[in-house]
């Protein structure tokens, strides 16, 4: 049984003047800024993507987004990492070094696709968050995923083994709201920490899994 549902994405970047237009027009949500940072949205809460300003970014994005577009013409204010056809995807870097992957999908609608987690152990990091937020979990040995989480704008979650450990606070890290007559001592119960307490300036706790992955949990509605 689900402790939490999905809420909305946060990202960290140096710049949100120029990040968050630029986010905005490749994920096709509207542009809001403001001195902290700002926000993008959709037509649905679940689309919200909270943008924070940050320091700069030191080593690759351990959790990054995927994108469709039905081709790459929008990504010309990106570096490109990845030549086209190499992959099913091309790896791109934002104006701030964060990775992204673009799959181009005609067909559909350009916008976010997937949430991709970089992990130590893929299959008990994607069976930990199955049982916290709920969704269909599969792996195919290579990596775990997790599809149609209840509430999430997105195809499914996706965790990828790498070899190096995680050294830095993840850059884009997402919310959860506690589902009713569930505590923040249930996720604790069920291995996740406690990093940041509540305050009179924020009613979420922030949290992070057994991998050391930072979420925000707020309390149920």
């Amino acid at each position: 049984m689900a402790l939490v549902r999905f809420k909305d994405l946060v990202m960290d970047v140096v710049d949100p003047a120029t990040l968050i237009p630029l986010w905005g027009r490749w994920l096709g949500l509207r542009a809001e800024i403001d001195e902290h940072g700002g926000v993008l949205r959709g037509d649905r809460p679940e689309q919200t993507i909270w943008v924070n300003r940050a320091e700069p970014k030191r080593t690759k994005n351990r959790v990054h987004l995927d994108l469709v577009a039905a081709d790459l013409t929008p990504f010309a204010e990106a570096t490109r990492l990845t030549e086209p056809g190499r992959f099913p995807w091309t790896t791109f870097a934002d104006p701030d070094g964060a990775e992204f992957c673009v799959f181009e999908i005609a067909d559909r609608p350009a916008g976010l696709k997937d949430v991709v987690v970089d992990c130590g152990d893929h299959a008990a990091i994607g069976r930990w968050w199955a049982e916290v937020i709920g969704g269909d979990m599969d792996t195919d040995g290579r990596y775990t995923w997790l599809d149609r989480i209840p509430g999430a704008p997105v195809e499914s979650f996706d965790f990828v083994p790498v070899p190096e450990p995680k050294t830095v606070k993840n850059r884009v890290h997402w919310d959860v709201t506690l589902l009713p007559g569930v505590t923040v001592d249930d996720l604790v119960d069920q291995g996740a920490t406690v990093l940041t307490e509540p305050s009179d300036d924020s009613s979420w706790t922030v949290m992070a899994d057994p991998e050391g992955n930072e979420f925000c949990v707020f309390p149920a509605d």
